[in-house]
């Protein structure tokens, strides 16, 4: 509905102001980046661009993401021969305290005693952190602390690299700037910010003339950042901003050495032939074809003739060209099918999404030779799969991959708030989304770097990258949003961001679709624009013009909408086919507030701020949003009161903001996985907003930012089951879905309906049931409407078991006689108001029960433990033990963090037992035992030591 009041969507709404930003482009847009795993073995390099030959020296402490200090690599980068190497790290200062002119910083042998130290990656803010110039900003408000004036006059970046001589070629390869930046190198300045602005651009500086053998300075004047004049990121409504809005080094600086002939745009095209239906995971019924492409060019000033080798990882594929250029020439060089018959695979490996088969990478080997010795050579992975996103029937997008189906289960990823990458971190929270099920990240702006996305194709989860709304990246569109109009240097800088951000994802399996708007769509010539980027590319997914529901006159509908909600609405409301119910494709949708755990909730505020977060519901909460629309929990914590009944302190709070967080997610999943099959208006895929959060946050978030996991995590891994029993709130009934690949039969579902004394009320078996594959559902049974009894409140206990007998899926729901009444008419576009509340109090008075455990610790090969838990429920009555947590501690009851859980939060009646097992690194414990704490809603808090069997 793209003329409805929220499309302008004002959950971003700022004040503009307007400043023109000039961009020159310097080297080949295209250019791909330097050094890439291998394909046939997934092993990723830490990271990328340390080539042959790079050696560093100096070290200095920094703080990763996670706040974990570690040893960090700065000041001299050694680049060998024919290598190429990343600048280790930074000397940095304000330019307001650096008198001298930019010739003499520039300058090898300046003195830098007084500067900052920052890594590789670092934005100003992350250094002055981690240096402790200023303190944390993720606790309570010490953010607030950090002078803004800090940050309103450039900064200088300065690192030295060491040449062993003269003899090659010398370029310096780089983006993620923020915003802009005056370059220079041994005294000389080689590009000014008009030519270097923009996050996403990419550049390449011939500096051969100005290097020397031994030390060489490069040095960045670093201009400051504001998301509403240029064309990098902002924080939105997400969370309260970095002072110094990111300005820095975000992106790896790249030296590299080549000889008379460089290598770029080097990439492989896929095709395959696809059968009308594919059902086998890496079945090789589809014939592929492979497309080898690069520019090939002579940096000398004379006619140069080069070898050029292509070898496909993975296969026995090698071709060579021999090719002459003139001085200074570029070529195009394609290795096609019709030319190498070779390149028609007749046995290859598909790439796969987890869960539907596996993540086979292979690789391209690419080297110019010039006289028999090697002038340049690059490294790519790709993998092998054909993703399409037709409309259906009803105007959705719905994705296939390798010709099966399937619906997008995702959830917005994003960075860290000081935009510190960590690599570690990063693939715990992927390894984390892929456990509750999920199956796609969508990332509005803020676009990770190159190890992100190998992380992505190694683990198999999906990606849909694009452009963030409402500043400058929308200032010609969005009239509600705060970014400036564009200037021609506006249009450069972004026809440049899509080619340089094209070249570099194009080549990932788990990049599925680029979206050129969010909020709203491209301009007509923007399109144009970012199209015409696309296709120079090779581009090989679907475009989405936009995540909400727009048409553009050259890309079409968008196939998706964005109608929220973006804060509490109750667990019924995913069910109608209205509104941010499941129908569709949903981009960004959530119940909105997501309180941690109350072990992060007492690292994260101050104790004034965690007695206010449960006794003034309506209070501002700085760790929500900085968005009047979000910057308090009133809608959350009064559902809460009225549903639950009032809190009686903080940790009474919390558990009943778990219990809630737990049933809405579930339900938001559940709904779209029942309706995926649905012969009208389907839903094709939802995303959750948000997966995790850039820093300590109340709202928007499955894991919390030390990835502790509470309620609306294990909400969604209970609904994302590959085989899974679920109730809908709705119609009340009860199916078995399955994303299994494989149909399965011989099932039986019981429904169980309790009192809040343990009496059940109702109870149903049904035998024999079978389940097609892919998201396939099956009804079993439907719920009567009323159940003898005199709570308003009982539970529902779910279980499915295979044929052998054993349980496969168990859930368990509290539910009302009393529904939660929505008033659709006075929707707006955050969330949809409720006129009456269920009524779940009778959870109050829950018998308590008692849960005994024994554990045990192993220790594998390597630094990984598994700690085992054997949970018993082993009260003399009838009452369940409702949402039992058990969470790895240290000596000092102190979390232990990530652990994996095979299983969490689970509900236990009498008699009843459950294994569960975690899995973590050992150095988490510090050097102390693991101990394990139990809780629950009605059970008390115990600890149980997990020393070895």
């Amino acid at each position: 509905m793209s003329d409805h009041p929220r499309t302008a969507h004002p959950r971003r709404r700022r004040t503009a102001s307007a400043a023109p930003v000039l961009l020159g482009l310097l080297g080949l847009l295209l250019l791909a980046p330097a050094a890439v795993p291998s394909a046939a073995a997934p092993h990723l390099p830490a990271r990328p661009g340390a080539g042959p030959g790079a050696q560093t020296v100096q070290t200095v402490k920094t703080v990763t993401a996670e706040g974990t200090a570690v040893t960090a690599v700065t000041a001299v980068t050694a680049v060998a021969p024919g290598g190429t190497a990343a600048l280790a790290g930074y000397a940095i200062r304000s330019s307001a305290e650096v008198p001298d002119p930019a010739a003499a910083v520039s300058a090898p042998g300046y003195s830098t005693a007084g500067w900052h130290r920052a890594g590789p990656r670092s934005t100003v803010l992350a250094a002055l952190v981690a240096d402790g110039t200023h303190p944390d900003p993720f606790y309570s408000t010490d953010q607030q602390r950090i002078p803004r004036g800090d940050f309103a006059v450039p900064w200088w970046y300065r690192s030295d690299f060491t040449l062993p001589d003269t003899s090659e070629r010398t370029s310096l390869d780089f983006s993620g700037v923020v915003s802009a930046a005056d370059v220079y190198v041994n005294g000389r300045q080689v590009a000014s910010a008009a030519e270097v602005a923009g996050m996403y651009t990419r550049h390449e500086l011939d500096i051969s003339a100005l290097v020397r053998a031994g030390t060489n300075t490069v040095a960045f004047r670093i201009h400051p950042n504001d998301p509403r004049k240029h064309l990098t990121l902002g924080w939105l409504d997400w969370l309260q901003p970095p002072p110094d809005a990111n300005m820095g080094l975000v992106r790896d600086v790249l030296v590299r050495r080549r000889g008379p002939v460089s290598l770029h745009d080097a990439h492989v095209v896929t095709r395959l032939d696809m059968p009308s239906r594919h059902s086998a995971p890496a079945s090789t019924s589809a014939a592929a074809e492979l497309t080898v492409k690069a520019q090939v060019r002579n940096d000398s000033r004379a006619p140069v003739s080069a070898t050029v080798t292509a070898a496909i990882r993975g296969t026995a594929i090698v071709l060579r060209r021999h090719v002459t250029l003139r001085a200074q020439e570029t070529r195009s060089l394609t290795f096609s099918p019709d030319a190498h018959r070779q390149l028609r695979l007749a046995r290859h490996a598909l790439w796969w999404p987890a869960g539907m088969g596996p993540q086979h990478l292979y690789g391209l080997d690419l080297t110019a030779t010039v006289a028999g010795s090697r002038s340049d050579a690059v490294r790519r992975h790709f993998g092998i799969r054909e993703v399409k996103a037709p409309l259906n029937s009803a105007g959705a997008r719905q994705y296939t991959i390798n010709g099966r189906p399937l619906l997008i289960r995702g959830a917005g990823w994003s960075a860290d708030e000081l935009l510190r990458w960590d690599r570690a971190a990063a693939e715990d929270r992927i390894k984390a989304a892929l456990d509750a099920g999920l199956n796609a990240f969508r990332l509005e702006g803020h676009i990770e770097p190159d190890e992100f996305f190998d992380l992505a194709d190694r683990h198999g989860i999906l990606t849909l990258p694009g452009w963030e709304c409402c500043n400058k990246w929308e200032g010609q569109v969005n009239p509600t949003g705060t970014g400036e109009k564009w200037n021609e240097a506006d249009r450069r800088t972004a026809r440049a961001s899509m080619a340089a951000e094209a070249a570099r994802l194009r080549s990932h399996p788990s990049v599925v679709s680029f979206l050129i708007g969010s909020d709203f769509a491209p301009d007509a010539r923007t399109e144009r624009d970012y199209l015409d980027a696309l296709r120079a590319a090779d581009w090989p997914t679907p475009v989405i013009p936009a995540a909400s529901a727009v048409t553009t006159p050259l890309s079409g509908p968008s196939g998706m909408r964005m109608t929220g909600p973006y804060d509490w609405v109750p667990p019924s409301y995913w069910y109608d086919k209205r509104e941010g119910g499941a129908t569709g494709f949903n981009s960004e949708t959530s119940a909105g507030p997501s309180i941690p755990t109350l072990d992060t909730l007492r690292r994260t505020l101050s104790p004034a701020e965690l007695e206010t977060l449960w006794t003034s519901p309506a209070a501002p909460q700085y760790h929500r949003s900085p968005s009047r629309n979000f910057n308090t929990l009133k809608l959350f914590n009064e559902a809460l009161a009225r549903r639950y009944g009032a809190p009686r302190d903080l940790r009474d709070y919390v558990a009943k903001a778990q219990l809630s967080q737990y049933e809405s997610v579930r339900a938001q999943f559940e709904a779209y996985a029942r309706n995926a099959t649905d012969a009208t208006a389907p839903s094709t895929g939802v995303v959750y907003w948000m997966f995790n959060s850039g820093w300590t946050s109340l709202h928007w978030q499955l894991v919390d930012r030390y990835l502790d996991r509470g309620g609306a995590y294990y909400g969604a891994k209970k609904a994302n089951e590959p085989l899974h029993i679920q109730y809908s709130y709705d119609d009340r009934t009860v199916a078995v879905v399955n994303r299994r690949t494989t149909a399965v039969s011989g099932l039986t579902a019981r429904v169980t309906l309790f009192g809040t004394d343990g009496t059940a009320r109702y109870d149903r078996t049904v035998r024999g049931l079978r389940v097609g594959a892919d998201g396939a559902r099956s009804t079993a049974l439907t719920v009567p409407a009323v159940v003898d009894g005199p709570d308003s409140t009982y539970l529902a206990r779910l279980t499915l078991t295979d044929s052998a007998s054993r349980e496969v899926s168990r859930n368990v729901y509290w539910l009302s006689t009393r529904p939660d009444v929505l008033d659709y008419d006075a929707s707006d576009w955050y969330h949809t108001p409720v006129t009456s509340h269920a009524d779940l109090s009778g959870l109050n008075s829950l018998a308590a029960a008692t849960v005994t455990a024994t554990a045990h610790t192993t220790h594998r090969a390597g630094s990984l433990s598994t700690t085992t838990v054997v949970l018993r429920n082993t009260s003399g009555g009838r009452t369940p033990a409702l949402l039992t947590d058990v969470r790895l501690v240290d000596g000092r009851d102190a979390p232990v963090l990530p652990v994996h859980w095979n299983d969490n939060q689970i509900s236990l009646w009498p008699g009843e037992s459950a294994v569960l097992t975690a899995r973590y690194r050992r150095s988490d414990l510090h050097g102390g035992a693991p101990r394990v704490r139990i809780s629950g809603w009605n059970t008390p808090v115990t600890h149980v030591t997990a020393g070895s069997p």
